[in-house]
């Protein structure tokens, strides 16, 4: 018994090690090339066989395909990306992904490897400053721990051959047949589906033929299983998102659950696609080899049998999930695939960031209609509805974006994080200000006070001038952020703060004995033009954190 759980144990911590080491290699290869890598995904999608190489390079650059179907996700949500587009990258990335399992197979000693890995990671993550360094440190930590936990997982099952009861349990695992090799799959997809990594998967099942286990074609139906079970990050990332979320998860799965149908007949001819190029293939020291290349071949049949189907296929899935009406994107697309993809999660509050910006404009319009005299209920309740609205769209992208901080990041992530929240801090602000016109509209009426003319035409003056200032700021709110003169921004900024400072003047003469009700009238009045006064400061804050003057 205590044999067992000794073995259990060791093999346990090591899938854990190997985990935690796939999460610190994606992390740092993430950091190092976020930005570029989500750049590079969004343009290079102009042809299907672009988009088949943008998904290979890609995944072979963060080692992941977990990521890249998170990021794609999150594109296609956003509507940065089309599904057909999308669907491209994925056969490209199922590709890409089998590069892991060439590293593993071709580990000289991993051990070795492991302890040099973490050596260097670790000096240069601990010992200097340079961010550049720190994310190469993190990166080399990341493989070392996949190495370790490759050794501990061999040396976990490497005592299973004397334990004849647990042998037998693998050694019964026969993929001589189509129920066989169907029970294996299963297996395979399920336990892939858990640990949400297809590498881990095939690593254990490496590890369990090197030891001779598993037989070699036993080892070859684990990866019709894993493939399709690496499909469940897509679907974790997709939760309570939009429909465009749940059609890119479903296609993954789908493309990969049917590949895996098709050419389940040929299942033999793949076992022989590695024992022939691998003369040695039952031996136990070359073992991996040619389960790597079968890997591969395999995702290369998936890629070729989608390919020349990519817009019918889209079409299919978007008949089959369909397009709710008025559906809007919300940042529970990745609540979950954020943890997994910064950059993507960044693109995704930048949109709800964009319905701040957008409602603004919105209100703003409806303020003046106020201040005419030609608003309805409808109009004014839009106000007080949306105002609420953006407070808890505030809410809700502070307290993701805070989520996605805790992180490592990379600086430009970070930073680019940082003016999200102060984009959404500023808008909420001015939201808030409309409100506030529209209160002060509705006091004068409680009070049975009426604007004169000469005011409402002041009032709207000043209304003009902010808002065509709010609407030369407001585009700018983007990504890539434009190149601005801030300082001529300023100065039309200050144009207008005199111009509000001269029309405060003129309200406040008109203050007098002669009019009892001029007091209150005129007080509700500097009401509205100090609101007014405050919308141009908030915009001018967001022209300057564009334009890299304040975060």
């Amino acid at each position: 018994m205590k044999d067992v759980l000794l073995i259990v144990l060791t093999v346990l911590g090591g899938l854990g090690v190997f985990l935690l080491g796939m999460k610190h290699l994606s992390e740092g290869l993430q950091a190092t090339a976020g930005g570029s890598l989500r750049k590079f995904m969004s343009h290079a999608t102009s042809h299907r066989i672009i988009g088949v190489g943008t998904g290979i390079v890609s995944t072979m650059i963060v080692q992941s395909s977990s990521i890249i179907t998170v990021m794609l996700v999150g594109f296609v949500s956003t509507a940065l990306m089309t599904l057909p587009q999308a669907f491209s990258v994925l056969i490209g990335a199922n590709i890409g992904t089998t590069a892991t399992v060439w590293i593993i197979a071709y580990a000289p000693d991993p051990q070795l490897l492991g302890l040099v890995g973490l050596a260097l990671g670790g000096s240069l993550y601990f010992f200097l400053r340079s961010e550049k360094l720190h994310n190469l440190g993190l990166t080399l930590i990341g493989l070392g721990l996949v190495f370790l936990g490759l050794y501990f997982m061999s040396a976990g099952v490497a005592p299973v051959k004397q334990n004849a009861d647990i042998a037998a349990i693998f050694t019964k695992m026969d993929a001589g047949n189509v129920g066989g090799v169907v029970a294996i799959a299963l297996c395979a997809m399920l336990l892939t589906a858990v640990i949400q990594s297809s590498a881990a998967t095939i690593a254990i099942a490496m590890a369990l033929a090197q030891q001779g286990l598993l037989a070699y074609e036993a080892a070859i139906a684990v990866l019709f299983g894993a493939n399709v079970g690496t499909t469940a990050t897509g679907w974790i990332a997709a939760i309570g998102g939009t429909a465009d979320a749940r059609r890119t998860a479903l296609s993954h799965t789908l493309s990969n659950l049917i590949g895996s149908i098709v050419f389940l007949p040929f299942f033999p001819l793949f076992v022989k696609v590695g024992q022939s190029l691998f003369p040695n293939w039952s031996d136990p020291a070359t073992i991996m080899a040619p389960i790597a290349v079968t890997d591969t071949v395999f995702a290369c049949c998936r890629g070729v049998l989608f390919f020349p189907f990519v817009q019918p296929f889209a079409r299919l899935i978007e008949r089959i999930v369909k397009q709710p009406e008025n559906e809007k994107p919300h940042l529970s697309v990745l609540r979950i695939g954020a943890r997994v993809s910064p950059v993507i999660a960044c693109d995704q509050a930048l949109q709800e960031v964009a319905f701040m910006r957008d409602s603004n404009l919105d209100l703003l319009k409806c303020a003046r209609l106020v201040l005419a005299g030609e608003s309805d209920d409808k109009c004014e309740a839009h106000i007080v509805h949306r105002e609420d609205i953006l407070d808890k769209v505030q809410r809700e992208i502070t307290e993701f974006l805070g989520g996605i901080m805790s992180k490592r990041l990379a600086q430009t992530v970070a930073e680019r994080a940082q003016r999200l929240l102060r984009f959404t801090d500023e808008l909420e602000s001015v939201s808030d200000e409309a409100a506030a016109v529209l209160k002060a509209v509705k006091r004068l009426r409680k009070q049975n006070q009426k604007m004169s003319e000469e005011s409402r035409g002041l009032l709207l003056s000043v209304h003009d001038r902010v808002a065509a200032f709010a609407f030369r700021v407001s585009p700018w709110i983007r990504s890539p952020r434009p190149s601005i003169d801030v300082r001529q921004v300023q100065n039309e900024s200050r144009a207008i703060h005199e111009f509000i400072r001269d029309c405060r003047k003129i309200q406040l003469g008109k203050v007098g004995p002669e009019d009892p009700g001029s007091a209150i009238r005129v007080l509700a009045e500097l009401d509205i033009i100090n609101a007014y006064e405050r919308i141009r400061a908030y915009y001018l804050n967001i022209a300057e954190t564009v334009g890299g003057g304040k975060r």
